[in-house]
């Protein structure tokens, strides 16, 4: 059973490795941020902030929930950024899409932040399941939470987000992006975990070169 375990997770990094190496390499003039559908912070903040993640990355998961809250209530929620939400669920990774899908559903009750975090909390719940025992899962999550539950299992079943989740995938491919997260800082672009004094320093900056 261990080495069959050995086997996965090797096959899992080759894959991986395979994606960086050969991955796409991406198209000039695309913007981003263009048709990001969940948003925090004022539209006219000085400074935008791109978020492309992947519900089972292990950095995602530090990032939305040790440096995100930070950076929502000192920068976010002061005005300064502007911070969009996309996901980028890699090849295989259906569970991923369905946790995006998840999230939306989530959005359409106003609760899009929350849920997004609490799937982070949750990923290694429900990392491993597929199907119909992943959607009790997901719809569990959103009642734990407070949300209507028959309204989001009929919003999770009817597929209806799923169109938007390929589409940030897509963005994600088209940019050459091949790593999560991945994050586009005032249009410059960063992949991998940043510390909270890392983003002060490049927001900072940021936001100076727009006085």
């Amino acid at each position: 059973m261990q080495r069959a375990i050995v086997l996965v997770v090797v096959a899992l990094a080759l894959l991986g490795l395979g994606w960086i190496l050969f991955g796409p390499k991406g198209k000039a003039g695309l913007d981003p941020a263009q048709g990001a559908r969940f948003t925090l912070g004022r539209e006219d903040a000085p400074v935008t902030v791109v978020d492309f993640s992947n519900y089972l990355c292990p950095h995602c998961q530090n990032h939305a929930l040790n440096v995100l809250p930070r950076l929502k209530a000192e920068y976010i929620d002061t005005g300064k950024v502007r911070y969009l939400f996309r996901d980028f669920p890699f090849p295989g990774q259906a569970n991923v899409i369905r946790a995006g899908e998840a999230a939306a559903c989530a959005a359409d009750q106003g609760r899009y932040y929350e849920y997004h975090e609490v799937l982070f909390r949750a990923a290694s719940s429900w990392g491993e399941l597929q199907g119909s025992v992943l959607d009790r899962y997901l719809v569990d999550l959103a009642g734990q939470m407070g949300l209507d539950e028959d309204a989001f299992a009929q919003c999770l079943a009817s597929g209806r987000h799923r169109e938007g989740v390929l589409a940030d995938q897509k963005l994600a491919t088209d940019l050459g992006l091949t790593g999560t997260p991945t994050f586009f800082i005032a249009g410059e672009k960063r992949t991998g975990f940043l510390s909270y004094e890392e983003w002060k320093n490049l927001l900072d900056k940021a936001l100076a070169e727009k006085k």
